[in-house]
């Protein structure tokens, strides 16, 4: 009698077998995506926890070198204008391009102290200057470890068959944090205005 219901059903429990394993393995792409998406979220936190300790120096950094030249008030608003884009950022991609703002208004700040001995040889200065020095290393380990979970992610949407699962899951590429345009350029500083 037991080898009649095996005979019978033979299909129907092979057919059972694989869908529960087929289950199981959906099962676990899922979990992966969302453990990716979840360690990419955690890093950009680290990321922006970062970015705000730059921009709590950065204050320091400006009433340190403040009331100079006109050129530097540019730069003091430039800051300014950067900073409160940051904070009205919701996306990633906004935050990180006011980032990569920041980074270059910050750069021309630091050039044109360049050019003033008195401020150079202040004491408070150079602390000011070697802690942003410090944070903009820790940003830049926190930014390689972002963009590679970013790109562990963005491989694993793009590889068959996980690109299927991930289309049904709504799961997509996400962005890299990358410099902002023009701020490879180390910019230029005149004063002969």
């Amino acid at each position: 009698m037991e080898q009649n219901f095996w005979q019978r059903n033979k299909t129907l429990v092979i057919v059972l077998v694989v869908v529960i394993v087929l289950a199981f393995w959906v099962i676990s792409k899922y979990n992966f995506f969302v453990n990716q998406n979840e360690a990419i979220t955690g890093q950009w936190a680290q990321v922006e926890n970062q970015l705000q300790r730059r921009f709590d120096l950065i204050p320091n950094v400006i009433n340190t070198v403040k009331g100079i030249t006109k050129q530097e008030q540019e730069v003091f608003g430039a800051l300014a204008e950067a900073r409160t884009r940051y904070a009205g950022a919701v996306t990633t991609d906004q935050k990180a391009t006011a980032a990569g703002q920041v980074e270059s208004s910050l750069g021309r700040l630091l050039l044109i102290a360049e050019n003033y001995p008195e401020l150079k040889s202040s004491q408070s200065f150079r602390d000011l200057t070697t802690e942003l020095e410090g944070t903009e290393n820790r940003i830049a380990v926190e930014r390689m470890k972002y963009n590679d979970l970013v790109k562990s992610l963005n491989a694993s949407v793009k590889r068959f068959p996980n690109s299927i699962l991930a289309s049904i899951f709504g799961v997509a590429e996400r962005s890299y944090f990358e410099i902002a345009e023009g701020t490879e350029v180390v910019p230029k500083v005149d004063f002969s205005e």
